[in-house]
């Protein structure tokens, strides 16, 4: 049987103890996982392997893929209703953390994370892969406002034709058409002002491939 190809997430974390917003890189396997993880200067890594994985989720009585399901829903995306953390954890190594409520119970998972043996190389990747996603959902959007336009415009002569009158002023002419222009012709310095603050699962547009209870540390 093919093994199911990973999924990836790219989150930009606001954490409340920072000014500067991290960015949260997810690799996600059928039983493990692996994070790349920057704040635009320094960079960490973290490989849950899949013994880590199977441990984290016995303590939590879930199946594994339960749990790296969850992981991915909390890294995937902000919850507003988590409270997420990024805390020093000695000898450059950081603690990425994120709370969820689980039957009325307060949850906190953790995982240490630790220094990248290159951070330029780790941020360019998280920051390239972002790049890719946010070209990918700009064309999206501008594709599928074109299209509502078109539609409206549709909708709108059908009703007039249907009354028996169509004004001069209605006609649909190829002048009328507005030009698709990718990016919705932003220049690319305003367009790298918009990163999105998530994105998840998009197609790489240059491959085109796409009471508290706390856990035990690494």
């Amino acid at each position: 049987m093919e093994t199911p190809s990973p999924k990836h997430t790219c989150l930009k974390l606001q954490l409340k103890e920072a000014q500067q917003p991290i960015y949260v890189k997810g690799t996600w396997f059928e039983s493990r996982f692996d994070l790349s993880i920057t704040d635009g200067l320094n960079a960490w890594i973290c490989h849950a392997s899949e013994e880590q994985v199977r441990d984290r989720a016995a303590q939590w009585d879930q199946p594994v893929s339960e749990y790296v399901a969850l992981a991915e829903r909390y890294l995937g995306f902000q919850h507003p209703d988590s409270a997420y953390g990024f805390a020093d954890a000695g000898d450059g190594h950081k603690r990425l953390s994120w709370t969820f409520e689980k039957e009325g119970t307060k949850l906190e998972w953790r995982w240490k994370c630790q220094p990248s043996p290159n951070s330029k190389q780790t941020t360019a990747a998280v920051l390239d892969f972002l790049m890719d996603a946010n070209v990918g959902l700009s064309f999206l959007g501008v594709l599928n406002s074109k299209k509502a336009k078109l539609r409206e415009l549709r909708d709108k002569i059908s009703k007039q034709e249907i009354a028996g009158k169509l004004p001069e002023e209605e006609e649909v002419s190829s002048d009328q058409t507005e030009p698709f222009v990718s990016g919705d012709e932003k220049s690319e310095d305003e367009s790298l002002k918009d990163l999105p603050a998530t994105s998840k699962d998009v197609p790489r547009t240059r491959s085109r491939g796409r009471g508290r209870k706390k856990a035990a540390d690494n």
